[in-house]
C-alpha cells in the first residue's frame, strides 16, 4: 500500500512539521526547508537538524522530502537567473542533506528561449553542475512532472526521460508524479483504459524504478487544460476513482502519496498545533479509499 501523508508547514522550526504530520496521522511528509518564495533562507540550526533527524527516526515517518523554491528555473537561458537557480539548487540539496531527507522535489523549469530540446539539456546541465558541486551528497533530485502551463518543460514523460538520459541515468535522479498535473497535461487517468495506458507509458519511457514520490491532488481543470489548479480529493475533475486505483496498484506499493491541497484559511501556523480541517478531510478520504478497495 502507499504511505499517505502531506505537505506540512515548518513555521516555528522544521521539527514542528513532524509534530503537524503526527497530529494528522501522516505516514510520509513533505516540507519546505525555507521560504519557497525567497532565494535565500535562514541557515539551518545544526542542533535543530539533529533534533529533526532524531524525531524522524522515533516516529517512523518515511520518506521525508523537501520541495524546492518556486523561484528556481533550471531551463532558463538568462545568465543571472541561471546562476542563481543552480546556486539555489545546491543550497536546497545542502539543507535536505543536513535534515537527512530522501531528496528535493523540483519543477524542471520554464523555457525562456530556444527549443524544448535545448531547455531539457539546460535542465540536465544545471543538475549535473549541482551534483558536481556536492559530489559526496546522496540526496536525490526528484523531477516533478508538470501540468504544462506556458513554456514549462517536464509535462511529458519523454521530457523526464530526456533529462535523465542527458544525466547518463544518474542514480541521484528520481521522479515525482502529481495526479493533478498528469490530468492537466493530458494524461487521462480517470478512465480505466486511460489509467492503464498512462502508467504503461510511464514504465516504458521512464520506469517505475525512478518513481520516488506521488503528489495526491484533485484538479479544478479538465484533462488537457495544462492549468495547474489543485482541488480537494474527490471534489474535482479526477474524482475518487483514480485515487482508489493508485492506492491499490501494487506497482506503487511503499511509495508516499502526499497531499498538497488547500489549507484552512483560519489556521495559525505558528500557534498551537491542531488538525487542519481540510487536511483531515483529504487524508481521511485517501485512507477510506485505501481501506475499502480491492487490491489490484
Amino acid at each position: 500500500m502507499l504511505r499517505i501523508g502531506g505537505h506540512m508547514s515548518i513555521a516555528g522550526g522544521v521539527t514542528r512539521a513532524i509534530d503537524r504530520a503526527l497530529v494528522h496521522g501522516c505516514e510520509a511528509l513533505q516540507i519546505f526547508t525555507k521560504n519557497a518564495n525567497q532565494w535565500r533562507g535562514t541557515p539551518l540550526d545544526p542542533a535543530e537538524a539533529v533534533r529533526f533527524r532524531a524525531r524522524i527516526r522515533e516516529t517512523g515517518i518515511t520518506p521525508v522530502v523537501s520541495h524546492a523554491s518556486y523561484l528556481i528555473n533550471l531551463a532558463t537561458t538568462e545568465p543571472t537567473l541561471r546562476e542563481q537557480s543552480i546556486a539555489a539548487l545546491v543550497d536546497e540539496l545542502d539543507r535536505a542533506g543536513a535534515l537527512g531527507l530522501l531528496g528535493v522535489v523540483i519543477h524542471p523549469g520554464t523555457c525562456t528561449a530556444g527549443t524544448e530540446k535545448d531547455a531539457l539539456r539546460l535542465v540536465a546541465d544545471a543538475i549535473r553542475r549541482a551534483f558536481t558541486a556536492r559530489p559526496r551528497r546522496k540526496t536525490m533530485v526528484l523531477l516533478e512532472h508538470t501540468a504544462g502551463q506556458g513554456r514549462t518543460v517536464g509535462h511529458r514523460f519523454e521530457h523526464l526521460a530526456a533529462i535523465i538520459g542527458h544525466l547518463r541515468g544518474s542514480a541521484r535522479v528520481g521522479v515525482c508524479l502529481d495526479t493533478c498535473h498528469l490530468l492537466a497535461a493530458g494524461y487521462d487517468i480517470v478512465s480505466e483504459a486511460g489509467y492503464r495506458e498512462t502508467f504503461d507509458a510511464f514504465d516504458r519511457l521512464v520506469g517505475f524504478g525512478r518513481l520516488k514520490v506521488l503528489h495526491g491532488n484533485d484538479s479544478k481543470k479538465p484533462c488537457g487544460s495544462r492549468v495547474d489548479r489543485h482541488e480537494h480529493i474527490g471534489r474535482g475533475c479526477l474524482g475518487e476513482e483514480p485515487f482508489r486505483r493508485l492506492l491499490h496498484d501494487r506497482r506503487f506499493a511503499g511509495l508516499p502519496l502526499l497531499i498538497e491541497t488547500e489549507k484552512s484559511k483560519d489556521r495559525a501556523p505558528a500557534g498551537p498545533i491542531v488538525p487542519d480541517p481540510f487536511d483531515v478531510q483529504n487524508l481521511d478520504t485517501l485512507r477510506r479509499l485505501r481501506d475499502t478497495a480491492t487490491v489490484r
